[in-house]
């Protein structure tokens, strides 16, 4: 939960350094009288530490795995002197990486998420891993009161350092050389088999505060069919209802009585409502996140008696259609015509299927979705158009991935369309997985067609580059692509696409200037969770020329936990053990003015 803040740093950074001395001076307070007290004393053995990583996944201190030291550096995303050191920590982990030291940001901010924690690995380019430390419980063992201060354990957790990088960037101002390289020295003496001379020092840096000095807001008068049930009908219950995939019902008090804890931890961690679009860059229609307030809300509810309230109090639910398609009953339905099975266990090679319907005539169409008859064996299934010159990138239309959306085009309000041409048939690609046991399978495609004139036909073009090698052990592999736009665009949608070492994709637009704008990041990519992120027409316009850049970072280190083989050189593939970047941008052009009508029936051109 972000709870309001009491302070506000200001702009200047000198007035921000002054700033931090005075959360200092109310260290002791924040975190206790007795914090400075209560530190455990240099040697002690520091073992089970437990966290969360940017994914959520509870982790603890031996999943970073052995090495030969341990640096923990813990931070906050609005401290000014660990914004100024982290240049410094770059150096530090260039050196001693390679000589088996582990590097770890541990997030201690009351105030941020985990994917404002993703976000600054990104920001400072900090390739090391970055983990969440709620209620500041691992700063807690270590002794740790401030930021950016450090904790160094040895290759059995013992602690052998607490305390500062060096002393050059003070409260009030920063000199023009340390005194002393306080944590350089530190782990130059522990390598060389050597005492550390100087075990402790006294860190300069910005207070961190217990959650009991957080703004605390009366949750006495929240009830749940006031206050509650309107966000969980709005965020949440067009998925978690009777009849659909998610794997229980949150219609009534008693639904969400009975998930309240794990409610609870998926609001915190910011996995559920499933959005991974970084609120600082960009905005999306079809976000599905909670807001602060709201967050705020349900958070304080769960913390409370859980009142529900009378029942005149509750609000009316929700109409949904019943039908099985997320995209309203098609006008057009084609199955494959082979069913396939599914073994047990193993690999199973793509499958290429041609639909059984050809387009006679140019056919326009508003929305599309894949609609698998057995979803629990399709990892994800990609859909183009094939002519007579076969199929391509270019031809591509939408795919079906875990947790993605249909295409459906009537969203955007603004009468665009995809054309499929004259001869062509729809063809997919199939990604099986095992289950466990024989399944059979079939996919369905359902197709909407235009109740309105087309004014727009919708482009893309995919970012999709090749040759590259990741590492073994690689944490944070970079990879770039770009494309210059042909036509004056008007941006309306932008999906990636990674396999589970997919650490982050962050999309940029820039002009012959040099000027660039952040259009899209996604600090902690979930393979799981594969959105779309759209666009509202008019609000990214971009003239003819403009670059669209596409940056991700690939975690191939034994800390990924869903990582197949971190000792393995992964090259592209289409399988899940392999790797893959697509960036998928999806525009309309700003000068077209089409004027087309055609038969909703057939979604063919009428005839004047």
């Amino acid at each position: 939960m972000k709870s309001k803040n009491v302070f506000r740093f200001a702009s200047n950074a000198s007035s921000s350094l002054l700033f931090a001395g005075f959360l200092i001076a109310l260290g002791a307070q924040l975190l206790g009288e007795d914090a400075l007290d209560s530190k455990p004393p240099i040697g002690t053995k520091i073992d089970k530490l437990r966290f969360k990583d940017i994914r959520g996944v509870p982790r603890e201190l031996a999943e970073l795995g052995p090495h030969r030291a341990y640096v923990l550096i813990f931070v906050t995303s609005d401290c000014p002197i660990v914004k100024k050191t982290f240049p410094k920590l770059s150096e530090l982990y260039v050196q001693y990486s390679t000589q088996d030291v582990a590097f770890v940001c541990v997030n201690v901010g009351l105030n941020d998420t985990i994917r404002d924690m993703a976000s600054q690995a990104i920001e400072f380019q900090a390739p090391w891993a970055f983990i969440k430390d709620y209620d500041a419980q691992v700063a807690g063992r270590l002794g740790i009161t401030r930021t950016p201060e450090v904790a160094v354990l040895d290759s059995e957790y013992g602690l052998i350092y607490r305390g500062r990088v060096d002393d050059q960037i003070r409260i009030g101002g920063v000199k023009p050389n340390a005194s002393r390289a306080d944590l350089r020295l530190a782990i130059e003496e522990y390598l060389a088999g050597k005492p550390v001379s100087v075990p402790e020092t006294l860190a300069d840096g910005c207070a961190i505060s217990a959650p009991s000095a957080a703004a605390e807001s009366d949750t006495s008068t929240l009830s749940y069919q006031q206050h509650i049930a309107p966000i969980i009908l709005a965020h949440c219950t067009s998925c978690h209802r009777p009849g659909t995939p998610a794997p229980f019902s949150l219609m009534t008090p008693q639904d969400v009585l009975a998930h309240a804890e794990m409610i609870r931890e998926v609001i915190r961690d910011e996995t559920m409502p499933p959005w991974y679009a970084n609120k600082k860059h960009g905005a999306f229609q079809n976000d599905r996140s909670l807001s602060d307030s709201e967050k705020e809300t349900l958070l304080g509810w769960l913390a409370s008696e859980r009142a529900i309230g009378p029942q005149e109090q509750a609000p009316v639910a929700p109409e949904y259609e019943e039908t099985p398609w997320r995209i309203g009953t098609p006008d057009l339905i084609i199955t494959t015509l082979e069913q396939h099975t599914v073994p047990a266990s193993g690999f199973v090679p793509y499958k290429y299927v041609v639909l059984p319907h050809v387009f006679l005539s140019d056919t326009w169409v508003s929305a599309f979705e894949i609609r698998p008859l057995n979803a629990a064996v399709v990892h994800h299934c990609n859909m183009a158009y094939a002519t007579s010159k076969g199929a391509s990138e270019e031809t591509f239309i939408t795919g079906y991935v875990p947790g993605g959306q249909p295409m459906d085009l009537t969203k955007f309000n603004n009468n665009v369309a995809y054309k499929l041409p004259a001869g062509s048939a729809l063809g997919l690609q199939i990604h099986y997985t095992t289950t466990g046991q024989e399944q059979k399978s079939r996919i369905q495609v359902g197709l909407r067609f235009p109740r309105e004139k087309i004014r727009k036909q919708l482009y893309h073009f995919v970012l999709d580059p090749r040759g590259w090698k990741i590492p073994p052990g690689d944490p944070a592999f970079r990879i770039s692509s770009e494309h210059e736009l042909p036509r004056d665009a008007d941006l309306l949608g932008i999906f990636t696409h990674m396999h589970v070492r997919g650490r982050d994709m962050t999309f940029y637009a820039k002009d012959r200037t040099g000027s660039q704008e952040t259009l899209l990041q996604i600090p902690n990519y979930n393979f799981e969770w594969q959105l779309g992120y759209e666009i509202a027409p008019g609000s990214k316009l971009y003239p003819k020329g403009t670059t669209i850049q596409a940056v991700a970072h690939f975690d191939n280190s034994p800390f990924n936990p869903y990582n197949p083989d971190p000792k393995a050189t992964v090259e592209y593939g289409p399988q899940t053990v392999d790797e893959m970047f697509n960036g998928f941008v999806f525009y309309v052009d700003q000068n077209e003015s089409l004027d087309i009508d055609v038969d909703p029936k057939t979604g063919r051109v009428k005839k004047k």
